[in-house]
């Protein structure tokens, strides 16, 4: 069956809001969008908009600190200690780079995804309000004094603050904000013209509002349940066809070097029954290849999945203005496709 179709057919059960882009190496095969960018005003949105993507954007940690590392700024085996001028009492000293970038680090998270639900989020903000998160050394306080949760490389154990400290690593290398760093050496290389780390209070035109739904039909947006400016570990926006874009510039080598565009790609961990971890990206492989490189992203009012189907030079793009609906979407895709 036609793919639009069986995509149209899963939007109607799920009410999928927001913009899908499937292409192969030659031509667009769907484009399809869904919903209201903005419900109070109608707007509707299209393969323009701009949405945000949450842990989807962790990739582009990983593009940057293999950057630093191809400039000889840093070695994967750099102690974290070594990196940063910041004060943990209680973090191994023995956490490097690669530790950091594989989840496998054992420092304490300041939203530890195996013990909160994505509802449980707003709670993060009760002590320290989100619109005072702008920068990623606002993160610190939520976790640099807590105590790890098991030694350096002893197993996989996904963390947001781990990236946070890469985006800190970031910045030391390259004596920049992470955000400007991530704007000129990642989206601009890449033409990806469109994305970009916005605040919330100063969105630009055609960016999606997300939506938190409850089972009454009523709904908010999220502006009150993340950052007010999204870093190293979440929160940046992109259209789907910049991250098109990004997939090809990456797999392209316009990124970084051959070598270190196959070392980030690698599985270096087990994550889990399905999927292995790279540097920033998931690994889904069978023993004879691999299926996919992938990232996700899930926040209040953010679904986000992307693909790269090495086998068949394919892309998928889903990104989604409501906490929902999008691994629906992807799996209809796959379906069709693998």
């Amino acid at each position: 069956m036609d793919m639009t179709v069986e995509i149209g057919h899963v939007q109607a059960n799920n009410d999928f809001s927001g913009t899908v882009l499937v292409k192969d190496s030659t031509s667009t095969l769907v484009e399809l969008s869904y919903g209201y960018a903005n419900r109070s005003e109608q707007l509707r949105n299209n393969s323009l908009t701009r949405f945000g993507i949450g842990s989807g954007c962790k990739i582009f940690t990983a593009v940057a600190i293999c950057q630093l590392v191809e400039s000889g700024k840093l070695s994967f085996e750099s102690r974290l200690k070594d990196c940063v001028d910041v004060y943990f009492p209680n973090f191994n000293e023995e956490v490097t780079i690669h530790h950091l970038l594989t989840h496998t680090s054992g420092i304490p998270d300041y939203y530890d995804e195996e013990v909160m639900g994505v509802g449980d989020f707003e709670e993060l903000w009760r002590e320290r309000p989100m619109y005072h998160i702008r920068t990623l050394k606002d993160f610190l306080p939520l976790f640099q004094k807590s105590a790890m949760k098991f030694e350096p490389g002893a197993q996989f154990s996904y963390n947001n603050a781990g990236y946070i400290l890469l985006g800190l690593v970031v910045e030391a290398a390259s004596q920049q904000r992470f955000t400007d760093y991530v704007q000129e050496n990642v989206f601009n290389k890449a033409a990806m013209s469109r994305s970009g780390y916005f605040e919330f209070d100063t969105l630009p035109g055609n960016t999606a509002q997300g939506y938190i739904d409850f089972s009454d039909g009523s709904w908010k947006t999220n502006i009150y349940s993340l950052p007010a400016k999204g870093g190293s570990d979440g929160g940046a926006f992109v259209t789907v066809h910049d991250m098109d874009k990004f997939w090809d510039a990456l797999m392209n080598h316009q990124l970084i070097s051959p070598e270190l565009t196959q070392r980030m790609l690698k599985d270096h961990v087990r994550a889990d029954d399905e999927d292995c971890y790279g540097y920033g990206v998931w690994v889904t492989k069978t023993p004879e290849s691999i299926v996919k490189y992938h990232v996700m992203g899930y926040d209040p009012g953010v679904s986000f999945h992307s693909a790269y189907y090495s086998d068949k030079a394919m892309k998928a793009i889903v990104c989604s203005n409501r906490s929902t609906g999008a691994a629906d979407i992807v799996r209809c895709i796959e379906g069709e496709i693998l």
